[in-house]
């Protein structure tokens, strides 16, 4: 069964709340996005993003990420890659080493649009 507004309310048209954004977002945006969600949506990089974030100076050398994950080195290189593709993680060579660190502006845009009254 469906309920229905009261004519009073519908006719004075308010709003039963406010809305959850002030503005919406562009094409261009929800694409960048979606790649980055898509980028997420796996358990071992959601894995990986906190692993990185919660490490000292707030970056891991890929080598050091493999053990606290269960996962081959070319399985975690594989998951860093995608990372580093869709903007939530940036990397530094440093000798024969790949450090890597999460952006924290990649991951703030992506809170911004899914927490409400931002």
């Amino acid at each position: 069964m469906v309920t229905k507004l009261p004519l009073d309310v519908a006719a004075a048209g308010e709003a039963c709340c406010a809305p959850l954004v002030t503005e919406t977002i562009t094409a261009e945006q929800a694409e960048v996005l979606a790649a980055r969600i898509k980028a997420l949506a796996d358990p071992a990089r959601l894995r990986l993003v906190s692993l990185l974030a919660a490490s000292p100076g707030g970056e891991a050398c890929q080598c050091d990420l493999t053990e606290p994950l269960g996962l081959s080195q070319p399985t975690v290189s594989h998951h860093l890659k995608v990372l580093y593709q869709a903007g939530l993680v940036a990397k530094e060579k440093r000798s024969t080493w790949v450090y890597y660190s999460v952006v924290p502006e990649a991951l703030a845009t992506i809170a911004d649009v899914l927490t409400p009254g931002r």
